[in-house]
């Protein structure tokens, strides 16, 4: 083949040209973040100059949540009681997440719910639209499975084995969220760098959003985004509501700390930037939960990064909607 290539010469013969492709340039910014040695390292150091500041402005809330949980594990030692609680909590934890990651997936989906939806239309269900909507019914069951894992398994059995435990006080109170707003600006201004940073990465456009249809209409960008909405809430009942309030009477602060372990695992197979981040988010978040006892702060910082980080996935790749609603 090379060898007839050759015979051409320096000239083509008329008509005949050769593919070409262009290739992106990358800045070097990209090549040095890019390189395995120093990616590997690069939260590292970041991570020893953000702690400070973290400490700083929530040592006071992990002072009063020491205190409190000293109070509690005096009066049950001087009861002759033990604590139940973190037992019972880690135990839930692990067994709704390893359930969520072998139920709450695709399979089940396609083996269970697909062939139901299928029947649906056959029947005479015709907006079900299964060939269009496919991808986007697949994400409606993982939102599911979370809202099921994260609210409808843990509250109800806590409550169950702890009757004197108020679900409230988990987090699920509105009293006093205004006055912290100011918070979820600064956490926003905190987190937007580290998300651009994160955003530079080649890995970044490829991954978000995770409905690869979210392109195809407005319709379905914001359907997405919804549904999408509606895990963070479930995620930030779970995390930041029910297992810091489960925890925080009998360990303190460390309840925090505690949550952002299987907090930064579920996020494994995502960037690995963003992976890391996830333990700064938790310990984050987590503080912030307990200092203005409510997971709605949490929510909003969770929610603007996630549509701000698929917008401008779509956008790095020129895939913006530009129509309201796709044919078909």
């Amino acid at each position: 083949m090379f060898d007839g290539l050759a015979k051409l010469g320096p000239e083509l013969p008329e008509g005949l040209t050769l593919p070409l492709s262009h290739l992106a340039l990358r800045s070097w910014w990209d090549a040095l973040l890019g390189y395995p040695p120093i990616k590997a390292l690069l939260p590292l150091p970041i991570l020893v100059v953000i702690a400070p500041l973290i400490w700083r402005f929530f040592r006071k809330t992990w002072g009063e949540l020491d205190r409190e949980a000293s109070a509690h594990r005096a009066a049950l030692a001087e009861a002759g009681k033990t604590d139940l609680r973190p037992a019972a909590c880690l135990l839930i934890v692990a067994v709704v997440l390893t359930l969520q990651e072998y139920y709450g997936g695709r399979l089940v989906y396609d083996q269970m719910i697909r062939p139901a939806l299928a029947d649906l239309e056959r029947g005479g269900w015709v907006f079900v639209k299964l060939a269009k909507y496919d991808e986007l019914y697949g994400y409606a069951w993982w939102v599911a499975s979370r809202v099921i894992g994260y609210v409808l398994i843990p509250l109800p059995l806590w409550k169950l084995l702890f009757r004197n435990d108020s679900l409230l006080d988990m987090g699920f109170r509105v009293k006093g969220f205004f006055s912290h707003l100011w918070i979820y600006g600064a956490c926003l201004a905190f987190v937007l760098p580290a998300m651009l940073l994160v955003a530079s990465q080649p890995d970044f456009g490829g991954y978000y959003p995770f409905y690869k249809q979210s392109s195809r209409s407005w319709f379905d960008f914001l359907a997405w985004e919804a549904i999408y909405f509606l895990q963070f809430l479930s995620l930030e009942a779970f995390f930041r509501g029910w297992m810091v309030g489960a925890l925080r009477k009998s360990l303190g602060s460390a309840a925090i700390f505690a949550m952002a372990v299987p907090y930064c695992m579920i996020h494994y197979g995502k960037p690995y930037l963003e992976a890391h981040g996830a333990i700064v988010a938790g310990v984050v978040l987590g503080s912030l939960a307990m200092r203005t006892r409510s997971i709605y702060s949490g929510f909003l910082v969770h929610i603007t990064v996630a549509f701000l980080m698929d917008l401008l996935a779509l956008w790095k790749r020129g895939g913006l909607p530009t129509s309201l609603w796709a044919a078909g």
